[in-house]
């Protein structure tokens, strides 16, 4: 199994590895692309290269900050506002017509709750941080205020708003409304439907 493999995977991995090493600098100047470019067609086409699928009319506004790129997949009428992290040390996936309003964080990595378990030793002695990583799912037709936290592992549903500052730690069903810390169900949304000729 290779590194990219077992992170993937959400096993200790050791993110030294030259194939996570040359991801990790190929995101870095995409990004540098997409966070300074004036050049919409330039810019545009950085942003196809940097993320694994990049749907139709994706936007994002303002600064962007992310690991690999190459983990994230996001639909078509993706709008994403400025100042937002994707800690993408595993898949981030999201759906059509997903709204992102800014400072919003992804983060798929953890650490032991056991303090003596998030430092290993190398065979040649070095120490590194160990990480295990879980993938965030995002549903269709999604809004996600301002300031909100999303851990690994979470699933969000279909037509979902999520109140700003929330901390979603656990899946979040379809047609609801969450808020808080932890994030919890305030309220249900009547279920889309679909306009006739579509």
């Amino acid at each position: 199994m290779t590194e990219h493999e077992k992170l993937l995977a959400g096993l200790d991995y050791d993110y030294r590895d030259p194939e996570l090493q040359g991801l990790i600098a190929r995101g870095k100047d995409l990004l540098h692309v997409i966070n300074t470019s004036q050049d919409m067609d330039q810019r545009a086409a950085a942003m196809q290269d940097f993320f694994g699928h990049a749907g139709e009319r994706l936007v994002i506004n303002g600064q962007f900050s992310a690991v690999y790129g190459a983990h994230i997949a996001v639909g078509d009428d993706v709008f994403i506002n400025g100042n937002c992290t994707f800690q993408d040390s595993n898949r981030i996936v999201l759906g059509n017509r997903v709204i992102i309003a800014p400072d919003v964080k992804f983060y798929c990595g953890a650490h032991s709750l056991d303090a003596t378990q998030r430092f290993g030793v190398r065979p040649d002695g070095t120490r590194y941080l160990i990480t295990t990583t879980k993938p965030i799912t995002v549903g269709d037709d999604v809004w996600i205020g301002g300031n909100v936290t999303v851990i690994g592992g979470v699933h969000i549903g279909n037509n979902v708003v999520v109140g700003a500052g929330a901390v979603v730690t656990k899946d979040v069903p379809d047609n609801t409304v969450v808020a808080g810390v932890p994030a919890r169900v305030i309220k249900p949304l009547a279920p889309l439907t679909t306009p006739k000729g579509e």
